[in-house]
């Protein structure tokens, strides 16, 4: 299976042709209804039956023990689980009303619009500001250096990095620290204008202060963009999270709103989560 850095720069390289022939955006940031959707990997049934509305420009967040199927659900979400030997799927997972697996939608026109930021930060071993850079050089969205320099500037600053690195763009990016890499990664998928962003376990190998960083950074975006994030942490998810979705052994358990879904659970299952008696 590709790394998640070989996966990221496939996701940015093969978007060129997305470029020239066309694009799937709207105005603002896009919305996911998810209707009846199973998954697959060969005879391994990974999500059953699942039905979810995710809004556009809030923050909604997927929880639940490991082997749940919340990184499984992100990745469909940009069909990232093509590449995954045995995955098939049955339902729709429909963005802004078309079903993103119809056969009339493009791929690659798709990853233009959903960006993804992994668990571990995987910057490309090139220079901080060819790291920003690489989307829209490979897309051609800019017509002279200066604007190029402008878009390299923008994501970093809607990153919170730029005053960080402001004057080491040149340095290699596998110097910065490993708060600096990931939000780095996230400038590198803001320079190439997606309208959601997939956030997979983004501070789980940070410090504290790092995390509060990226926490602070993904409460920022949502008032541009769709925020997506799947993370074991509870106080995370209450501290950043529009609606909560608690997933167990494939299945939906319990769709709700902090605090109050961290306070007053419906289902049994979601308290045991939450007290720390379910694995």
């Amino acid at each position: 299976m590709p790394t998640d850095q070989q996966l990221a720069q496939e996701d940015i390289a093969t978007q060129e042709v997305a470029t020239q022939s066309g694009s799937m955006r709207s105005d603002g940031g896009a919305g996911f209804s998810i209707r009846d959707l199973n998954v697959y990997y060969r005879h391994l049934h990974v999500l059953k039956g699942l039905n979810l509305d995710i809004e556009p420009r809030k923050i909604t967040v997927f929880m639940g023990p490991s082997g749940c199927g919340k990184s499984t659900l992100v990745r469909v979400l940009n069909r990232m689980n093509d590449q995954v030997d045995g995955f098939r799927h049955t339902g729709q997972v429909l963005l802004d009303g078309k079903d993103i697996y119809d056969r009339d939608v493009d791929p690659v026109l798709l990853k233009t619009k959903v960006g993804m930021v992994f668990q571990k930060p995987n910057p490309f071993p090139i220079s901080i500001y060819d790291n920003v850079a690489f989307g829209p050089k490979i897309h051609k969205t800019y017509k002279s250096k200066e604007q190029l320099d402008d878009i390299v500037r923008q994501s970093l600053e809607k990153a919170a990095l730029w005053e960080e690195v402001k004057d080491r763009l040149k340095t290699n990016a596998m110097s910065l620290s490993g708060g600096q890499q990931q939000r780095l990664c996230i400038a590198r998928a803001i320079a190439t204008t997606p309208e959601v962003i997939l956030f997979d376990e983004p501070a789980s190998a940070l410090d504290p202060g790092s995390t509060a960083k990226v926490e602070e950074l993904m409460v920022a975006l949502k008032r541009i963009y769709t925020v997506v994030l799947v993370t074991h942490n509870m106080q995370q998810a209450a501290r950043v999270a529009n609606k909560v979705v608690f997933l167990y052994k494939g299945d939906i358990v319990e769709v709700g709103e902090p605090p109050g879904m961290f306070e007053n659970p419906k289902s049994e299952l979601t308290e045991k989560y939450i007290s720390g008696h379910l694995v």
